[in-house]
């Protein structure tokens, strides 16, 4: 069915465009993914950028679904119930693609979306933009993601992204006029990459980087139009030296993209990701100790986060790079050689699988420690960065285990859980999905866990556990909304129970001890306190006091959760 056409470029066209390049890049992931010749062949940028976009979905749906329901807490932007603005939308499209960047060529796409945002996003209270503010985005994207790179190549998606942006900037008209002639543009510069990129010459390929920006063009094309451009194996008639002419139906080979790396498979044995908290003069630092240490060197974002992406043969160096700039998290490194495998030790041979295994999102470092202490392989949630599927499947696989229990403790990640646990499944691993909805039905479900009964009996107790557990938390209202208990202000306090703001209040405390009694008015044998880094220390001692005194044959345990994003996390067994 064809997409209704947007007429301007709005929050909600951001969210058409979002939604239709994962739908664009899923249907092209594979043949993306066909085959790498530069730098190294690890088979990988289509499903890099899926990836990439996904991460962005997610932050966009998340901005819209807290719209919807009013909340305004903590990490949700926008105003008083309605939709989101443009800028709340593009910033969200931007923050998603930085934080869940995959790869070089993901790494690209996420600043090239950071740099269109910066546009779009310029003026927040703009609810929209036309043709000729796509063309100045267009414009900022490409000339972001080129500063981004420390040694930029022609042929590369860098040239695609230039092109795009020099044909839109001589288009007039709408919004739907300027995305087809970028879409032309960049369709035009993909299929002469390989005479600008010798390696890709050789191989007879255009580039995939470059390849996949086309994709997300197109989707921005059916956005504005509703109409989705012809395929792009149309461009040219390439040839595999592996396979062959590409053949019917198959389209071009595509090729992997390095924009700095030497254009043969000599290169540094290592990839190294993560995301940076630093401060602007660190990270320029950074790019200078990285440049020296390996090629295809890509930093992009800004306002004191960022994402690093290196190819280097000292991965514990670059890392140390990263600590002495700021603080580097969610670490990733590849072993080219190994096939895509996230390395704890060299060349060892595999080790034996074991039986069962649990997973688990987790919302702060604290409570990774505590998970991480009681057998589960965790996956950090920091405040508004949701993990995507590519996370969790790499979660399971570093598990190791034949059966694995995932346990997504947030709502908002049941679909995300969902579709890792069916790439898992795929690749041969047994997952149970247990629909926890916070990390004290989590802690419930794993203090049941028995690895030595059967599987699902072992599932059945556990989700059993968790549903048993009634939780709520406490946080900090961060702007005007409309609530279930009525309207906030910016720096109230809000007690939510089942996802749902119970109360409105000034004092934490108060509010704590509130939100408790409401919960316990329904009985209890088990109170958990998990403590944010800003809870204050006396909140702990005085629910539990609360408890000892007014509730009777009811236990407290209390957690460090760290940087949980929520003040506290009270769950009730």
């Amino acid at each position: 069915m064809a997409q209704v056409p947007q007429t301007f470029f709005d929050a909600l066209a951001v969210r058409t465009w979002c939604g239709l390049a994962l739908e664009t890049l899923g249907r092209a992931r594979e043949q993306i993914d066909a085959i790498n010749v530069y730098p190294v062949a690890d088979g990988d940028t289509g499903t890099n950028l899926y990836l990439t976009v996904e991460s962005a979905v997610a932050a966009v749906e998340a901005v819209f679904a807290a719209h919807e329901v009013g909340r305004g807490i903590s990490g949700v932007s926008g105003g008083v119930g309605g939709k989101p603005t443009l800028a709340d939308a593009a910033g969200a499209m931007a923050h998603g693609a930085l934080i869940g960047a995959q790869g070089n060529s993901g790494t690209i796409l996420a600043q090239l979306l950071r740099g269109m945002a910066q546009v779009l996003a310029a003026d927040g209270e703009t609810p929209h933009t036309d043709g000729s503010g796509l063309r100045l985005a267009l414009r900022q994207a490409a000339d972001s993601a080129r500063r981004a790179v420390a040694h930029p190549v022609e042929g590369t998606v860098l040239s695609v992204a230039d092109a795009a942006a020099d044909a839109a900037g001589g288009a007039g008209g709408d919004c739907g006029t300027v995305a087809w002639a970028a879409y032309e543009g960049a369709r035009a510069a993909l299929a002469a990459t390989p005479g600008q990129l010798a390696v890709l010459g050789r191989a007879g390929v255009v580039d995939a980087g470059g390849r996949g920006l086309v994709a997300v063009l197109a989707a921005l094309v059916e956005t504005f139009t509703g109409e989705a451009p012809r395929q792009v194996s149309d461009t040219a008639a390439v040839t595999c030296p592996a396979t062959g002419p590409a053949g019917a139906g198959a389209g071009p080979v595509l090729a992997d993209e390095d924009c700095g790396a030497a254009p043969d498979n000599e290169g540094p044995a290592f990839e190294v990701i993560y995301l940076l908290e630093a401060e602007d003069a660190s990270v320029a630092r950074l790019r200078t100790r990285l440049d020296a240490l390996g090629d295809s060197l890509v930093v992009v974002g800004g306002d004191g986060l960022w994402n690093v992406h290196v190819h280097v043969d000292d991965a514990g160096a670059a890392v140390e790079a990263g600590v002495e700039a700021g603080r580097p998290y969610r670490i990733r490194i590849t072993h080219f050689g190994l096939g895509d495998v996230h390395t704890r030790g060299g060349g060892r041979p595999p080790r034996e699988r074991v039986q069962r295994a649990v997973v688990a999102v987790v919302p702060g470092e604290g409570l990774a420690g505590l998970y991480s202490d009681a057998g589960a392989t965790t996956v950090l949630a920091r405040p508004g960065e949701a993990p995507a599927s590519g996370e969790l499947v790499d979660a399971v696989r570093r598990a190791h285990a034949r059966e694995v229990v995932l346990l997504p403790n947030d709502a908002g990640l049941r679909h995300t859980a969902a579709a890792a646990a069916e790439q898992a499944r795929a690749e041969g691993i047994r997952v149970a999905l247990i629909p926890t909805r916070s990390a004290v039905q989590g802690i419930a479900a794993l203090a049941v866990h028995e690895p030595e009964r059967r599987f699902d009996e072992d599932v059945v107790s556990m989700t059993s556990a968790a549903g048993a557990t009634r939780y709520a938390e406490v946080a900090v209202a961060e702007r005007e909304s409309w609530t279930m208990a009525g309207i906030c202000q910016a720096g109230d306090v809000l007690g939510l129970v089942e996802d749902d703001v119970a109360v409105i209040g000034s004092d934490v405390t108060v509010i704590a001890e509130t939100v408790l009694d409401r919960m316990l008015q329904a009985g209890g044998e088990l109170v958990t306190l998990v403590l944010g880094d800003d809870a204050p220390d006396s909140v702990a001692d005085r629910l539990q006091a609360r408890v000892r005194e007014s509730y009777l044959a009811v236990d407290t345990v209390v957690y460090r959760g760290g940087r949980q994003g929520a003040l506290l996390l009270i769950g009730v067994e």
